[in-house]
Order: C-alpha cells, then sequence, then structure tokens
C-alpha cells in the first residue's frame, strides 16, 4: 500500500529486546498529547523569539488484527487547545503563565478530529484518510503516526516518516527504547534550492531523539525532542534555532472501545469502514507560505516612470532595492518584465536587467531575449551587462545557458561580445556540472561549442579565450588539454593555461600534471615566459609539495635572475608562517638541513616579494609584487570566510606590464625582447572577467597618455545575488519550517594604472566599494499559527591597493599598499506572529562603525614605502 513506511534492517546488535507494540480490542486507549515548538536567535538577542504550545487528548482504538501480528488502529485527536505566547508579552507577564489560548475556529476543530487509520505490522507504519484534508491539519497527524513508528529491538535500520526516507538507530534497554534520526541523510521530495557556491549558503546542525517507556506491549509514554541551527557559511556567529518537543503520556486504558471488525485481510477491513480511506504518504508534502503583502511588479510599473531613482551601485540602500525588485520578478509577466526594460531610463536599465537575471524566471529570462540584441552595437554595455550577471548567478538554470548559447550561434557580435560571450559559457557549464547536471543537452552542446572551437583555432587571441573558459568550467576532464596548451602553445597561450591549471584543487593536480609543471619551470624542453614559470613552482608548492620539488626550486634560484628568485624565496618564507599552508611540513623539514638553509640560499638583493595569510584577523590574502627587467606584475587575492562583517569578495586582480626595457632605454637580448603592454586581469566571486588592456605598443602608450581623462577602467558594476537558499524542514511533530536566505551585493571595482616613462615610475590601483545586504528568516507553520524570525545585515565597505614603483636609481623601489576604509553597519531583528484573532510584529535593531585600518605586509615593504612617500611629499 502506498504511504507504508518501509523498513530495512541494516545491522542488528541484541542489546535488549522487548515485546511487539500492540494494543487490545473492545478497549480505549486515552493519551495525553502535548506539543511545543520555539523559534529563537542564535546567539541570543533581545527578542528572545516564538513560542506556541498545543494540547489535546489522542484516543487509540484497535478495529482489525491478523493472526500474523497486524493491527489496524483508528487514531483520533480530540479536545485540542492551541496556545502561545507573544513577542510583547514576555516582559509584561513576569508572573503566572504567559501563554495566550487561541480560538481554533469550528472548520479547523471539525476537520482535526476526523480520525485516521494506522496499520501497524512488524514496525512498518501506513497511514489511511482523507487526502482532501488541510496540509497543515494532515501533517500534524502525520507527525502524531510517526510517532508511534518504532522497532522494539536494537539495530539501525531506514525508516520512512514525516521526515523522509531516514536511518534510524534504536537502543533498547529492559522497558525503554531510545530512537535515534540522522536527519542530515534524510531523503525527501525535492523543494527550494541552493547557491553552487556553499561559502554562500547555510549550515544545519539538526538532532532528533525519542525515547519510548513500555509496559509489557503497552506504550506508555513517548517524549521526541528535535532541533535544528541554522547558520550563515558565510557569518557563523549568525544564527536561527528552530526547536520541537512533542510528547505523550497514557491516561487510561480502562474505558470501553470500539468492536473488532471481522475479516481475513486488511483490505477486508478497510471496506467494512463506513467511509472509504485512501493511502496517504507519511512523508511532509513541502510548500512555501504565500506572501499576500509583497509588492507587485504591475504595482510597480505605474510609478517606475516618474521615480528619479539614484543608483549608487556600492550604497546598501541599492541593494535592498535590488533584493525587492527580485522577489517582484519572481511571479511577474513577460509582458510587465519587457514593459519594465523598455520603460527605464538609461541609467537603472542596467540595474533591471541584473534582477532579471538573478531572477531567473521563465518571464524573465524571455523578456531578456526579446529585449536584448547581440548584434547591436548600442546595446553593448547592456549585452555585457546580461553577460557578467549570468555570470555570477548563484544558481544558473539550463534555461539560462539556452538563452546565451541561442545569442551566440550564428551572430556577428562584436569581439569584446563574442569573447566575454565565450568565457560566461564556460562558468555557466562549470557551476552547473557542481550542481550535478552535466548530463544535460545544453552542457554538453556548450562544452563541445568551446573544445571544438578551440581545436581548431589557430588565432592566439581565440585559444586565449577558449582556455580562460576551460578556466572558468573547471572541469577535471579537461586538465589533459589544458596540459597540452600549456607546454605547447605560445608565451600567451602557455601562461593562460597553466593559470587555469593553478585553480584546480589539490586532488585534481596529480603526478602527470606536477610532471608538467617540473618540465615548465626547470625548462626542459624548451624557453617559457617568467610569469608562467612562477606560476609552475606555485603550483608544485601549493599542492602537497614533495621535498624533492622544494629542493629543486631552492636549489634553481641560484640560476634565476634576481627578482625570480627574490619573489620563490618571499613565497616559502611566506608559506613557513602561514599555519595551513600545505608545503609547511615539509619545508620545515627541509629547513633543517644546514646545507639549504643558509644565507647563501635564503638571501636576495631584489624587491620582489610574496605575502600570504590573515590580513584582517579573518579574511585569507594573498598579495605579489614581481619585478623583472622590463615586466611588473602585481596580484591582490582575497578569499572570504566566516566573519563579523567582512565583505564577502572573492578577488583576484593581475595588472601585469611588458617589455619597459624597450621606453626605458635599456638593451635586452633579442629572444627575451617584448612587446610594450599593459592590462589587468581579474577572477570576481570565482569568475574569469574578460581581460582588459589598457595599452598595447608604443604608439597606443602615447596615444592614451596624451588623451587620457585620468578616470580609472571599471573592472566590474553591478547588483550581484551571492546567496540565494530555500529549504524546508518537516518537523517530527508535523510542523513545517521554511529557511530562506538571500544576500546580494552592490560591488564597483575599478582599477587604473599609470606608467610614467619620463620619470621613470609606474603607478596602479585597485579600488573596491560595496553595499551588502543579507536577508536571512526562518517561518514555522502550523494548523492555527504561524510564526517568522528575520534577521538583516547590512554593511558598507571599501578596499583600496595601490603600488608604487621607481625604475631610475639603483635599486628600484617597489611599495604596495592594502587599506579598508571605516565600515558601517545595521542588524534588524524581527519576529511575526500570526494566530487565527491576532497579529504581532516586534522588530529591533542594532549598529555600529568600524574603524578604518592599514594593512603591514612585511618588514622590507614598509621601508620602501617610507622612502617613496618621503619623496612624494618632498615632490
Amino acid at each position: 500500500f502506498l504511504g507504508c513506511g518501509i523498513t530495512l534492517l541494516l545491522v542488528s546488535f541484541f542489546i535488549g529486546s522487548l515485546q511487539m507494540p500492540s494494543f487490545q480490542p473492545g478497549i480505549l486507549y486515552q493519551y495525553r498529547y502535548s506539543l511545543d515548538a520555539q523559534l529563537g536567535y542564535v546567539p541570543r538577542v533581545s527578542l528572545e523569539g516564538s513560542w506556541m504550545r498545543t494540547e489535546a487528548l489522542v484516543h487509540v482504538q484497535l478495529l482489525w488484527r491478523s493472526q500474523a501480528g497486524e493491527q489496524l488502529l483508528q487514531v483520533q485527536i480530540q479536545n485540542l487547545k492551541f496556545s502561545h505566547e507573544p513577542e510583547r508579552e514576555k516582559s509584561l507577564n513576569a508572573t503566572g503563565d504567559p501563554f495566550t489560548e487561541t480560538t481554533l475556529g469550528k472548520e479547523n476543530t471539525a476537520e482535526l478530529q476526523l480520525p485516521v487509520f494506522l496499520h501497524w505490522n512488524n514496525g512498518k507504519v501506513c497511514i489511511y484518510g482523507d487526502r482532501e484534508e488541510k496540509p497543515l491539519i494532515l501533517d500534524l497527524k502525520r507527525g502524531l503516526i510517526s510517532l508511534l513508528q518504532f522497532q522494539p529491538h536494537a539495530g539501525r535500520i531506514t525508516e520512512e516518516d514525516i521526515s523522509g526516507n531516514c536511518n534510524v538507530t534504536y537502543a533498547v534497554s529492559k522497558d525503554s527504547v531510545v530512537k535515534t534520526k540522522d536527519l542530515q541523510e534524510c531523503t525527501r521530495p525535492r523543494f527550494g534550492f541552493t547557491s553552487v557556491n556553499k561559502i554562500f549558503g547555510i549550515q544545519l546542525q539538526p538532532i532528533s531523539r525519542s525515547l519510548y517507556l513500555m509496559k509489557g506491549s503497552v506504550i506508555q509514554s513517548v517524549l521526541s525532542e528535535e532541533s535544528h541551527v541554522v547558520s550563515l557559511n558565510l557569518r557563523s556567529s549568525t544564527g536561527i534555532v528552530i526547536t520541537s518537543r512533542l510528547q505523550l503520556e497514557l491516561m487510561s486504558s480502562s474505558m470501553p472501545g470500539l468492536a473488532e471488525i471481522s475479516g481475513q485481510s486488511l483490505q477486508e477491513a478497510l471496506d467494512s469502514l463506513l467511509e472509504k480511506h485512501q493511502p496517504i504518504s507519511l512523508v511532509s508534502q513541502p510548500f512555501k507560505r504565500i506572501c499576500t503583502q509583497c509588492s507587485s511588479l504591475k504595482d510597480y510599473l505605474k510609478t517606475v516612470g516618474n521615480r528619479r531613482v539614484k543608483m549608487d551601485i556600492s550604497k546598501v540602500s541599492t541593494t535592498w532595492q535590488f533584493h525587492r525588485l527580485i522577489q517582484m520578478l519572481h511571479s511577474a509577466k513577460k509582458r510587465d518584465v519587457l514593459q519594465l526594460l523598455r520603460k527605464a531610463s538609461e541609467k537603472t536599465v542596467p540595474f533591471f536587467i541584473d534582477a532579471a537575471v538573478a531572477a531567473q524566471s521563465t518571464a524573465s529570462l524571455a523578456a531578456l531575449s526579446e529585449f536584448l540584441d547581440f548584434s547591436n552595437k548600442k546595446q553593448e554595455p547592456l549585452v555585457e551587462k546580461f553577460l557578467y550577471a549570468a555570470a555570477f548567478s548563484p544558481r544558473p538554470s539550463k534555461e539560462l545557458l539556452r538563452l546565451l548559447l541561442d545569442k551566440l550561434n550564428g551572430k556577428q557580435l562584436t569581439p569584446a561580445i563574442w569573447e566575454t560571450g565565450i568565457i560566461v559559457t564556460g562558468s555557466l557549464v562549470g557551476k552547473l556540472c557542481r550542481m550535478k547536471l552535466c548530463g544535460l543537452q545544453e552542457v554538453e552542446l556548450g562544452m563541445e561549442t568551446v573544445l571544438r572551437r578551440l581545436s581548431e583555432t589557430e588565432e592566439e587571441s581565440e585559444m586565449v579565450t577558449y582556455l580562460l573558459s576551460l578556466k572558468n568550467a573547471l572541469l577535471p576532464e579537461t586538465i589533459p588539454i589544458l596540459l597540452n596548451y600549456a607546454e605547447e602553445g605560445s608565451a600567451a597561450v602557455s601562461g593562460t593555461a597553466v593559470s587555469a591549471l593553478q585553480r584546480f584543487s589539490t586532488q585534481h593536480i596529480t603526478g602527470e600534471v606536477k610532471k608538467a609543471m617540473r618540465r615548465i619551470f626547470h625548462e626542459k624542453m624548451r624557453k617559457y615566459e617568467k610569469t608562467c614559470r612562477l606560476t609552475a613552482a606555485e603550483i608544485l608548492l601549493d599542492n602537497e609539495p614533495l621535498p624533492m620539488d622544494i629542493t629543486n626550486i631552492l636549489l634553481a634560484t641560484r640560476e634565476l635572475e634576481t627578482e625570480m628568485a627574490t619573489f620563490l624565496l618571499s613565497k616559502i618564507q611566506s608559506s613557513l608562517h602561514s599555519p595551513h599552508h600545505p608545503a609547511r611540513k615539509a619545508m620545515e623539514e627541509l629547513l633543517k638541513d644546514p646545507w639549504i638553509n643558509n644565507y647563501s640560499y635564503l638571501s636576495k638583493a631584489g624587491i620582489s616579494s610574496s605575502f600570504s595569510g590573515p590580513l584582517t584577523g579573518n579574511n585569507m590574502n594573498k598579495i605579489v609584487g614581481h619585478l623583472s627587467f622590463g615586466t611588473i606584475l602585481f596580484l591582490i587575492e582575497t578569499k572570504p570566510c566566516a566573519a563579523d562583517f567582512s565583505l564577502p569578495v572573492y578577488l583576484k586582480v593581475t595588472f601585469e606590464a611588458k617589455g619597459l626595457d624597450s621606453v626605458l632605454g635599456e638593451n635586452t637580448n633579442e629572444e627575451e625582447e617584448q612587446q610594450l603592454m599593459a592590462g589587468m586581469s581579474a577572477i570576481v566571486f570565482d569568475v574569469q572577467l574578460r581581460p582588459v588592456v589598457f595599452f598595447q605598443g608604443y604608439t597606443d602608450l602615447m596615444a592614451k597618455v596624451l588623451l587620457s581623462s585620468g578616470e580609472p577602467t571599471n573592472v566590474i558594476k553591478g547588483n550581484v545575488l551571492l546567496m540565494d537558499h530555500q529549504q524546508a524542514i518537516p518537523l517530527q511533530s508535523g510542523l513545517q519550517a521554511v529557511v530562506e536566505l538571500q544576500g546580494g551585493l552592490g560591488i564597483d571595482i575599478s582599477a587604473n594604472i599609470d606608467v610614467n616613462i619620463w620619470e621613470q615610475e609606474s603607478k596602479t590601483e585597485i579600488r573596491t566599494r560595496g553595499g551588502l545586504a543579507i536577508d536571512f528568516q526562518a517561518e514555522l507553520d502550523g494548523p492555527f499559527f504561524q510564526a517568522s524570525l528575520r534577521s538583516q545585515t547590512e554593511v558598507e565597505t571599501a578596499l583600496n591597493f595601490a603600488t608604487a614603483l621607481r625604475f631610475s636609481g639603483s635599486p628600484m623601489l617597489m611599495c604596495l599598499q592594502l587599506n579598508e576604509e571605516q565600515l558601517p553597519y545595521r542588524e534588524i531583528f524581527t519576529i511575526s506572529e500570526t494566530s487565527v484573532n491576532q497579529s504581532v510584529t516586534v522588530r529591533k535593531g542594532r549598529r555600529g562603525m568600524l574603524a578604518g585600518r592599514d594593512f603591514a605586509l612585511h618588514t622590507g615593504n614598509s621601508e620602501m614605502c617610507k622612502i617613496l612617500l618621503a619623496e612624494e611629499k618632498k615632490q
């Protein structure tokens, strides 16, 4: 029969054994039933949370039994009383019972008292009743029936109940059974969604235990306690706890009950009942509460033309607007979304495109498809906005990828749109594969397109674009292809392929990968560009390095040019001071050898540096400054982790300038001479962006110097939905909780590079501005009561990274500076409770300001900064 709690015995270790529970015919078993549930904040704030209590009588009567021990029971809830403790009354009722009894209503009471029928067979439970009952009332009955499912012997089994299909462990003593349910591994109907990047998701810590006390074959009492602590991965100090306590206690077994039904089988017994009852699944069917007070896009459109909207992307007020618009777009129709895009002003259209992509509804994607013309040069900024919004999607859909592939196929596109589209294709393919959707037709088509075109092209620039797409996809099966291009490609192709390999986790850096990196670093087969060799060395050092690799890299520093050697030694020394670096222990052992650990090996006169470690006490950062003659390389990398009030930006920006020797009047070997150029490559939120070239060639440099407005180059500017999570949590009690997380970031990253050939100096600057808004809430729903806890956090922050380099004089000087501006933040806590006869909302908040700070990197850098900054003041 449908709905049976199928039980599979996996492990059996008999500590003890009880009689199989059974009931006698003609007797009414009366139990006292109580349910307590709470929503609260973790850690506790001035608002304590929401509490509810339900009490009732439960009548259990045997209707039919077989010789094999099967039983058909009638279970009925009577005299239910519901009460709750409004938040506003907790301080008013210091004494006495603060709970307020709530009227249930005749219709709800009548439906609640309708009986359900339980088929009990050696621990297997099936339920029969009316499927048309209200879902919340039916769930309350499911919870009660699930409570009556247990095994009288010890072991580990898989059971189906209201929580889903779960692993359950039983421990049995003389007259009691302890049931522990593994809620982490339960499988249940598909519902909700989560972000691909786990750092932008939530962590759930559930516990479920039940205690059964027996007297002979009769259940005397049951106590079931369950809790779920839900917190943000990014900011683990913010969380919500959901608790539920369910109790049954036998009050009487002496009153007369219903007469036993005759019948040879269960079906005959069911057919003899006056009403036909259908089998009902024990598993709770998740649902989302409908918002009756939310604004609609149709209403928003009535005022959008009259609004004077100031879109300061880095302000948190804009990010909250972004949140609200996404909610409206989820339920909007295509014609309304299209009207929004066409009616918007030139300044607000990009904002609406960001929101429409983030919403990812069928209607919003269809409207975007009709509105955007990839071949229209006038729409190029809007198309690029769409492409990056798609790349940053926290949980892209196959429909989004299909839209992108359709727009790229067979169109006459500008080089910038074509390159960006191919790079973004890799990002969507990679995310869908991490969502275990690699088998989708759209994913296979996207990957096949990139790989086929990569193998067909002979243009270096196109090869680089396709390799950047693979760098975004991060599919392990593409590693052999990347290795081939890393070893055989031109300087630009080889460097791109090696940088793609660097993004893979340690488990994918196999022996074959390490052999190739050794050949590149030590130039076994051919010459490689310096930055490519350094990246190969980093891959060897950062992925469970062998002592042989560390030794050979240290030995090689004696033959390398000063700045390359200085950079590698700086990296090794920085790794030694990083407690979690994978090479630390191997390096410490190796440096016990005085033949290696001496001044001759570990001292160099260069100014290149590498710093890796916690700058803020929370975020892991890496800052690199490498200088070789004619080449400058600056890199800053920040990684978010669980912390209070930090901007969750994974950012890796690389500046590179080459061929400077040609304008500084220095002679170089013919084979080492490089074309003059300066460019920037950025990875933001795990997405490789299309590289930016500031200038290429001497003529282009002169034109940029003469025509430059002095304005920085935009790296990324827009609103990004980082966190998008929805999850249903069915409780043993029959209540349901739904947890939702939405986190938006308005981000503005700009960069600038200034090469002054007359003064023989270079300056670079990266400015990051952001407004982060996190909306984290839990809803608890029962038949007569609804409660919501909401935690809203907002932060505005700014991070600046600047470099200064002076070529003239000896030695050359380089200064790296990193600072964070003051950081205002605010938190708002809201509790809402709704019952049949009242509705209460209480809100409290707190705000603060964290001081700005400058971060010291290392002593050598500080000394050079003092010299350069002192000279600037004199000038």
